[in-house]
């Protein structure tokens, strides 16, 4: 069985874990005859300190790799925060932006792989080749594509990085719109339509739907490939809120409802062939899309493979009536 699954940060990469697990353990599958491939965001990449930081690549790949930190589900465990400190010391900016002493390390490889010419895909996959997260990890593209958000205050209108309206400002300043720029010349990565053209199904997890999900499907050639297989997705929003996060200032900038049945349509028919709900939501009906209620939240490692085994088996069906 051949997966494709497009990841944004922590709801990406448990749901990625919670499908290993699945995996592993589904009766009528060897372990070998299984491949997950992933497609991961880089509208959130982020150059800070003259290093380029890959915040939902480097989620998916400690999280699959047994380094993640569990608490948070981002960042490095058992982490420290002395070079953050002297940075401080010195006065360099942002200070808003925390990196710790063990993921350094990993962006200064990346940014002295990228500055010798390496593409992005290659490092990633050179760093994998440290991580072992058991699954192929591809970003969506090798070119630099950043999301910006026009934003306007007190301050006038503006446009700044995702990251500084994410984790600075909170997603607390209204949003005008996102630009992802440099996506409309962007080309996907190698490797990446080619998994999609040879997977059995491509599945959607509980990640963010506007700036995750929506940025890969945003690079030119991939909507259209993944539009062409079978497509089930896990809806990120329970009972009218996000289950993780700020999608609903995401949501609510694009005019989409916060709720699991206007995610869905957001998605659009032509690309979702089935959703699953929390059994809050279970009265959703999405014309077009097979919808399907249980417990979503990933409340721990069976919770989440259960949900990750239900979307599989809701693939499985779908593509069995096509």
């Amino acid at each position: 069985m051949r997966i494709v699954v497009l990841a944004g940060g922590i709801g990406g990469a448990r749901f990625l874990r919670g499908l290993k697990d699945a995996l592993h353990n589904r009766a009528d599958q060897a372990e070998s005859q299984n491949s997950i491939t992933v497609v991961g965001n880089t509208g959130d990449d982020i150059t800070l300190f003259g290093l380029r930081v890959c915040p939902d690549l480097d989620t998916v790949m400690y999280t699959l790799g047994g380094g993640i930190n569990e608490e948070q589900g981002w960042g490095r465990a058992d982490e420290t925060f002395s070079v953050r400190e002297e940075l401080i010391a010195y006065g360099m900016q942002p200070q808003w932006f925390g990196l710790g002493d063990r993921d350094v390390a990993t962006h200064i490889v990346r940014s002295q792989m990228l500055a010798a010419g390496y593409p992005l895909s290659a490092i990633t996959e050179a760093l994998c080749d440290r991580w072992k997260p058991g699954v192929r990890l591809l970003p969506m593209t090798d070119d630099q594509v950043e999301t910006h958000v026009v934003v306007a205050d007190g301050a006038g209108r503006r446009a700044i990085h995702f990251q500084e309206w994410w984790v600075r400002h909170r997603a607390q300043i209204p949003a005008e719109s996102f630009v992802s720029v440099g996506a409309d010349t962007a080309e996907p990565a190698p490797g990446v339509l080619a998994a999609i053209e040879e997977a059995d199904f491509v599945l959607f997890p509980p990640s963010n739907p506007v700036v995750s999900i929506g940025s890969i499907l945003g690079i030119p050639g991939i909507r259209e490939a993944v539009a062409a297989k079978t497509v089930v997705g896990v809806s990120p929003i329970i009972g009218g809120a996000p289950v993780r996060g700020m999608a609903d200032a995401c949501l609510r900038t694009i005019g989409v409802e916060t709720s699991a049945r206007a995610v869905a349509e957001h998605y659009g028919s032509d690309l979702l062939d089935g959703w699953l709900v929390d059994e809050a939501d279970a009265d959703t009906v999405v014309e077009g899309v097979e919808v399907r209620a249980l417990p979503l939240y990933m409340s721990d490692p069976e919770r989440t493979a259960a949900i990750a085994r239900a979307a599989v088996d809701l693939a499985v069906e779908l593509g069995e009536k096509s």
